[in-house]
């Protein structure tokens, strides 16, 4: 076992650089297409997890409707409490107008119905699953505030917020003296850099943590989807599955061609590469993986002892490099001085390859 622990934001908490997610139990509803793993699968694949030092399981109550929790917590049963469940609140679970959302009725409903369908009397973290515009973040932060005092979660996070967003949130927190969430989970990817503009340096910056939901974009970083070949017929997206969603297939295809060439080089999967590069980016706590066979599983969990060299994490840089909006273009050019760790989030493979160039001269 050589499962590496990271301190999760400015927490006291140490969680494993790989966690397992189960949004592919059950595969009822709109996540059939992501898989239908049963409680004997699930038994399964938690020893394996654990038995390479895995301790964050994660889930949400969106998930086949709450049947991933379901099985999540049978598998869970009687393993020991260093073993830690996440769960999430925001998607609809009824039809009435209060059954979604952030308001303190839906947050404080949601986490008993999880505990109930878990099995569980508090959850170790608990995030808010999405952005509500229409629930002022005081009232947010007061639920998760009422839930630490009733002892029924740990720790607080937030999931696909915008930068603004949480910024708003932490301030509040600060200002009122409410819990403040400790981590963030959010889309991250060589197929997506996207966060490197404000959610990762915002991270870095605030002491955040940084989950990773999909780290291998939902199979097309797994070198099954090349130019020119036709998509595997257990493909997520042929069962209709959108996300993520890719708004430069050439791109894609040029990065994946690096990834399989770097992946050959380590005779390994191109998902290993893929995983291990995100892994060691700046600011990254822990990758959450998902698998429908205990072999994706094993594969994935591997990545964990896989060391890139500079050589080959600069051409995954290069090829997946996000085209740059203002005004990162202007900073891009100008700011190279004055950068500071967070800045270097997005702007440090340009530095090095800037720096490397000067050396030469």
């Amino acid at each position: 076992m050589n499962m590496q622990y990271r301190q999760l934001g400015r927490s006291g908490l140490k969680i494993s650089a790989l966690n397992f997610g189960s949004v592919t139990f059950g595969g009822s509803g709109s996540f059939a297409a992501t898989g239908d793993v049963d409680i004997a699968q699930a038994s399964r694949m938690i020893d394996i997890c654990v038995e390479h030092g895995v301790n964050m399981f994660d889930t949400a109550d969106a998930y086949s409707g709450g049947e991933a929790e379901e099985i999540l917590g049978k598998a869970m049963k009687g393993r020991s409490r260093e073993l830690l469940v996440t769960s999430k609140v925001r998607f609809p679970t009824g039809k009435g107008p209060n059954e979604q959302g952030l308001s303190r009725h839906h947050i404080l409903n949601a986490c008993d119905d999880s505990l109930r369908r878990l099995g569980r009397d508090h959850l170790d973290l608990y995030y808010l699953h999405e952005w509500d515009g229409q629930s002022p973040v005081e009232e947010m932060l007061e639920a998760l505030q009422t839930l630490r005092d009733q002892g029924k979660i740990r720790y607080a996070g937030i999931s696909n917020f915008s930068a603004w967003h949480v910024m708003k949130l932490l301030s509040a927190s600060e200002r009122d003296r409410l819990i403040a969430p400790v981590s963030q989970q959010i889309y991250y990817s060589l197929e997506a850099r996207d966060a490197e503009f404000e959610l990762l340096p915002m991270a870095v910056d605030q002491g955040l943590g940084v989950q990773v939901w999909s780290p291998l974009a939902c199979g097309l970083l797994t070198g099954k989807y090349r130019r020119g070949k036709a998509t595997p017929e257990d493909s997520r997206r042929i069962a209709g599955w959108s996300e993520p969603e890719v708004r430069n297939i050439e791109k894609l295809y040029d990065t994946v061609e690096v990834l399989v060439q770097v992946a050959e080089e380590h005779d390994v999967s191109a998902a290993r590469v893929a995983l291990a590069w995100t892994m060691h980016k700046p600011g990254i706590t822990s990758l959450v993986l998902g698998a429908r066979k205990e072999s994706q599983l094993l594969d994935n969990l591997s990545a964990a002892t896989l060391r890139l060299t500079k050589d080959q994490v600069a051409r995954l840089d290069e090829a997946s490099a996000p085209d740059l909006i203002y005004p990162y273009w202007h900073q891009n050019r100008s700011a190279f001085e004055r950068l500071s760790p967070a800045d270097l989030v997005l702007h440090g493979p340009a530095k090095r390859h800037r720096d490397a160039l000067e050396q030469k001269k």
